[in-house]
């Protein structure tokens, strides 16, 4: 495993580049703060509140946890949410009803442009089977900090039009008008929230809900997916109290072990090559720590990821909405692709997606709008790994069925082996008959059916098989749509990648406190088959690897596979959490 910060050209470096030299594309629309703290919030220092949930997967209690932890001043103006650490807490309904008492505690950290909802699929797993085992585990999701300035109010109704007409329309829901999306210039405090703060963070909420080192030294199994095994290892080298002679406080004295969901625990963001190969020749931006810290300052430069196409609050919002139809109607036609607003946003993303060739995406016909789907098959279309063409944003949830279907080959033609690490490796599939039949969803578990008519591209080679397709499309809905805590993050602060991306970061230098404790704790790293290290595992390594997954099936994959067998990554990490005996 590399342990070192490295300056190889990776994914988030060539991001980087992108975004701080198209800052002016990246920018929503100013709107003003929503103060989502509550009264209740507002007098404690700590809420928790029940989660309901349609879940199959029974036996698990899950709720939100709110505890209030301030900002440095120096941090600037921010909504009062915003002081405010939040995670999704699931624990055995059978199990002791106080954190400490239970046998392990998972903390789990999200990826980039991730929220906590991910982890619903694989924490329940994971508590569900070590309660059938006699013994009783937690699995803390933890969302980002940032996170407190999305809006659920229009998730939240249970209703795609209203939520519709909530995000893009203006329409009061519960006696709330949605403010807008954030823009940039409102973002100030974001400019200060890098790797420092976020390791931070993860300390104070430990410190503040274990407050025995002892305790969470024995108990506490520190990790994370995709970024979040990166924050984990920043997390395991720092020193908490200034004082490197003492060691209570460094973060390796928090955790009886680490774990790593298509990742790896380390401080190089060279393993997390997933999107770009290291060999693409782009220029560097060129700016050092100083320069770019400069930028955020002054608003010059984004203070949060985004990008005119997916990859901002406005689409990202579609992913939960998409979500809501799959969960009201799952095979009732949509209609939500005609009922959204026609802005260039929603149109260029609707594009990039549903476009079968480049004519289709520089012309938009046919576009999405033009072909009859299933609601089920919208959600299929924004996030299988055989339709969407995005790496990090794929999972195995089955496939289209119902008529013909053809070749996607925009952005990349099946075959050509074009950066396969971004566009993913699985021969993308698109509806060939606009204003035609039905599109319906045949889910993970019916692909490979006696029923399936087993859709081959056009040289011969299946698109999918039943070892291929590993996640339930309805508990994917489920994720997306039921959580109080977002599936995906809207703002993700550019200061975390380029604290990590930058080697003069002096956050970085003196998170580097303890090196060793990269290594002074047991680590289960679990890779996905199909997933961002797919065919290049980092040297030393020896993962468990689940065959056929994707980047994001790690967090969503069902309880039970195709073949039979249980789910794999809950199963290793359910036996990492077994405590000594």
């Amino acid at each position: 495993m590399n342990t070192t910060h490295s300056r190889r050209r990776t994914w988030p470096g060539v991001a980087l580049a992108a975004l701080l030299t198209t800052a002016t594309l990246t920018a929503a629309t100013p709107a003003p703060y929503a103060d989502t703290a509550s009264g209740a919030r507002a007098a404690s220092a700590r809420t928790e509140t029940p989660v309901t949930s349609t879940s199959p997967v029974t036996g698990v209690t899950e709720t939100v946890v709110r505890v209030r932890s301030p900002l440095p001043a120096s941090f600037g103006a921010r909504p009062a949410a915003c002081d405010w650490l939040s995670y999704l807490r699931y624990r055995s309904a059978a199990g002791p009803a106080d954190s400490a008492d239970a046998d392990r505690v998972l903390l789990a950290q999200p990826g980039i442009l991730e929220g906590a909802g991910a982890f619903d699929s694989v924490a329940r797993n994971t508590v569900a089977r070590a309660a059938a085992q006699g013994r009783h585990i937690e699995f803390w999701a933890l969302d980002r900090r940032s996170n407190c300035l999305e809006d659920r109010t229009g998730i939240a109704s249970g209703d795609q039009h209203t939520a519709v007409d909530y995000y893009y329309r203006g329409r009061q829901v519960a006696g709330r008008t949605f403010a807008g999306f954030t823009g940039n210039g409102e973002l100030g405090w974001m400019a200060r929230l890098g790797i420092e703060q976020t390791v931070r963070d993860q300390y104070d909420l430990l410190t503040a809900e274990l407050p025995d080192q002892a305790l969470r030294q024995r108990k506490v199994l520190c990790g994370g997916h995709s970024l979040g095994g990166v924050v984990t290892g920043y997390f395991a080298t720092a020193d908490f109290d200034g004082d490197r002679r003492t060691t209570a406080d460094a973060g390796y004295n928090q955790c009886a072990g680490y774990f790593a969901l298509d990742t790896t625990v380390s401080t190089s963001l060279a393993d997390l090559s997933g999107s770009i190969p290291d060999d693409t020749d782009l220029p560097d931006i060129g700016l050092g720590y100083g320069a770019v810290q400069a930028g955020l300052d002054t608003g010059l430069l984004p203070r949060s990821l985004s990008a005119p196409v997916l990859l901002n609050p406005e689409t990202m919002t579609l992913l939960a909405i998409a979500g809501l139809g799959a969960l009201q109607d799952p095979g009732g036609e949509a209609d939500l692709p005609s009922y959204l607003p026609r802005n260039g946003n929603i149109e260029a993303t609707n594009r990039f997606l549903f476009s079968e060739d480049a004519a289709a995406f520089l012309t938009g016909t046919p576009a999405v709008r033009d072909f009859r789907l299933t609601n089920d098959a919208v959600l299929g279309a924004l996030m299988d790994d055989h339709s969407v063409p995005l790496a990090f944003l794929q999972s195995s949830v089955g496939f289209f069925d119902g008529g013909p279907i053809a070749d996607k080959s925009f952005p990349a033609a099946n075959g050509s082996g074009q950066l396969p690490a971004l566009f993913g490796r699985e021969y993308k599939a698109i509806p060939d008959r606009p204003h035609g039949p039905l599109y319906t969803w045949r889910d993970y578990d019916r692909v490979g059916a006696p029923d399936d008519p087993g859709y081959r591209s056009a040289d011969g080679t299946p698109f999918t098989g039943a070892g291929k397709e590993v996640t339930s499309i309805r508990e994917l809905a489920r994720s997306l749509a039921e959580q109080p805590l977002d599936f995906t993050e809207q703002y993700f602060p550019t200061k975390l990648v380029t604290d990590l991306q930058l080697a003069d970061s002096p956050q970085v230098k003196r998170l580097l406190a303890h090196p060793a404790g990269l290594t002074a704790r047991p680590t289960l790293t679990v890779l996905a088959g199909d997933g961002l290290l797919a065919g290049r595992v980092p040297d030393g390594l020896d993962p468990v690897v689940a065959d056929g997954y994707q980047h994001l099936d790690v967090l969503t994959a069902a309880p039970r596979q195709n073949d039979g067998r249980p789910e794999p990554v809950s199963r290793a990490l359910t036996e990492f959490a077994r405590a000594p005996e």
